[in-house]
């Protein structure tokens, strides 16, 4: 099971296995805090496409195209993310966008979901 959660709400053991998946760490959340078992920033979107898109709700589904895209072509960092999906029964992917619905653990959730 893949859920996705933002990095401020507090850590709970239903999570599972927590997994960061954003190229920067949340703004003022500590480590200890943030407790998460695994940083994969390399799966996050370019530094390019996310300044891009600078979370404008009206550029959500490009967004998305683009991301997806991205994902495709980063065979290592996908292939990385499969592997640790496939070993854990419970996994909940960390960001730090403020949208709960538009932000890219959603579109990496949608999309590991649609392959699987």
């Amino acid at each position: 099971m893949i859920s996705i959660k933002r990095a401020y709400e507090e850590p709970q053991e239903a999570d599972g296995y927590r997994v960061l998946v954003d190229r920067l760490w949340p703004r003022g959340l500590s480590k200890e805090r943030a407790k998460i078992n695994y940083w994969l920033k390399e799966i996050a979107p370019s530094k390019e496409l996310r300044q891009w898109f600078n979370h404008d709700p009206e550029k959500f589904d490009l967004f998305k195209d683009k991301y997806e895209k991205e994902l495709v072509e980063n065979k290592e960092a996908y292939a990385k993310l499969l592997s640790i999906v496939a070993e854990k029964e419970n996994i909940t992917f960390i960001y730090s966008a403020k949208d709960q619905l538009m932000n890219n653990a959603a579109v990496l959730k949608a999309f590991i979901e649609g392959k699987k």
